[in-house]
């Protein structure tokens, strides 16, 4: 609003007496400008709110908080503890992401002590997965040395390395590249395979686990490393042999386990690694599809 118009609306008139002469009422004038001003200064100002009056807690209340938070964390850890082991979280995972693999860096050698023939290996993470490639990398290497494994007795021993030559890779790939690199086999997007040259794991199976194994995605990821790593090696697939006992790990026990029970390794009755059951985080001619 022009200031001729706030003036109006206060009944002062800015003229000039008749016959000339100095304008009329000049304090009057003065002082509705300077309430104008500053009535529009007032408006620009925020209006400030009054600040709550806060009461500190008491040290019992602040008590009482941190352990129903306390109790509240151990009942979800409870929960992800299937056949007494902490189990990963479950991830929901992209159909399709990056199309190109990331290799996992530096080297990883066999235990201490441990002996065999040397099988160099590389760790491949499809990029745009929710899985970070050292994590992967790690449950790779941690599964393929446990005494339960191919190594056993002193028959193999995994070195991980980051460049060629290597005798296979292990990939966490998406389901659509999973089904690609599978090709002839089809693996229908929530498959696993071996194709010649990669033991691939699919993501999806990794991030949600298998109906057969129920809620034991630790075990179930256990599975997954070692079959396609065993088709790898030249062992063949087998079947149950009997209803109610451990079914071998070359099984297909992601699609069936035919009677038996679930079991992730070559060699179950042997004495797992010191400390070696998988920490959860926040795998010639084509093989076939589990």
């Amino acid at each position: 609003m022009r200031w001729s118009n706030r003036l109006r609306r206060w009944g002062v008139w800015l003229r000039t007496p008749e016959g000339g002469g100095p304008p009329a009422r000049p304090a009057l004038i003065g002082l509705v400008i300077a309430l104008a001003l500053m009535g529009g200064a007032l408006a620009v100002l925020p209006m400030s709110k009054p600040q709550p009056h806060l009461t500190p807690l008491s040290p019992e209340l602040r008590e009482s908080i941190a352990q129903r938070a306390a109790a509240r964390k151990a009942r979800a850890k409870l929960r992800r503890i299937v056949n007494g082991r902490v189990q990963p979280r479950k991830v929901r995972v992209p159909h399709a992401a990056g199309g190109r693999y990331a290799v996992a860096p530096g080297t990883s050698h066999a235990p201490r002590g441990a002996k065999g023939r040397v099988i160099r290996y590389m760790v491949e993470v499809e990029r745009g997965l929710p899985f970070g490639v050292r994590a992967f990398a790690a449950a790779v290497h941690r599964t393929l040395n446990d005494p339960r494994g191919w190594g056993h007795g002193g028959r193999l021993r995994f070195v991980r390395v980051d460049r060629p030559p290597v005798r296979l890779r292990v990939a966490l790939a998406s389901p659509a590249l999973t089904d690609r690199q599978c090709v002839p086999l089809r693996t229908n997007g929530v498959l696993s395979c071996w194709n010649g040259r990669r033991s691939i794991v699919n993501a999806l199976r990794w991030g949600q686990g298998a109906a057969t194994y129920g809620g034991d995605l630790a075990s179930y990821r256990e599975y997954m490393i070692n079959h396609e790593v065993g088709l790898a090696l030249g062992h063949p697939r087998r079947s149950c042999t009997a209803p109610g006992r451990p079914a071998p790990v070359m099984a297909r026990q992601t699609i069936s386990l035919a009677g038996c029970l679930p079991n992730p390794w070559p060699h179950p009755g042997a004495a797992p690694a010191s400390g070696g059951q998988q920490r959860p985080e926040p795998a010639g001619g084509h093989g076939s599809a589990r």
